[in-house]
């Protein structure tokens, strides 16, 4: 049975490990949309990619992924709004896979949606948890009870949902090119 100083040290170790991967994943993700907007072919040669993928209009949706990736990465890393930045997570990771890496397989060597799938499951996880101790969240007491069942429910469903609302309204694969 553990002790209270024992309780205490793994409560904060389980935080530091959260806030680990919260800051790691978060700010990969924002990365992510910074390099959409300022990096490469910048957010013209985004919109162009977005428009050959299907997703119309490219200018809109390539606006739409680089900000979101932006704002749900660095909400994400600071533990802000925990469960809505996982939300935010999954819609863009489904969005991807369904649009970019779904043909390729799972695995990323073949460009499949293997890394897709991992984001998405580290912010549903991460949502489901709480984001510890270390966080906006927990130091402002602006959520609560958003954790557990809840913050699966919000992030997980909340998110496919989100995707597939989404692609319902604005995904339209390009005609496939005859041999």
């Amino acid at each position: 049975m553990l002790g209270a100083v024992d309780y205490i040290a793994d409560v904060d170790a389980v935080s530091l490990g959260t806030l680990i991967v919260r800051v790691a994943v978060g700010l990969t993700l924002a990365a992510h949309g910074y390099a959409k907007l300022f990096k490469g072919g910048k957010i013209k040669a985004t919109a162009g990619w977005f428009n050959s993928m299907g997703m119309r209009p490219g200018k809109f949706h390539a606006m739409l992924a680089a900000s979101t990736e932006i704002g749900a990465g660095l909400l994400f890393a600071a533990g802000l709004l925990t469960p809505l930045a996982a939300l935010a997570f999954v819609a863009l990771m489904v969005v991807a896979g369904w649009t970019v890496h779904r043909s390729n397989g799972f695995f990323i060597i073949a460009e499949g949606w293997e890394y897709n799938f991992v984001l998405a499951i580290i912010a549903v996880g991460v949502a489901t948890t709480g984001p510890g101790q270390y966080s906006l969240d927990y130091q402002l007491e602006l959520i609560e009870n958003l954790d557990g069942t809840i913050g699966l429910l919000i992030s997980a469903i909340g998110g496919v949902a989100a995707a597939i609302a989404q692609l319902a309204l604005f995904y339209h694969p390009p005609a496939k090119k005859e041999d």
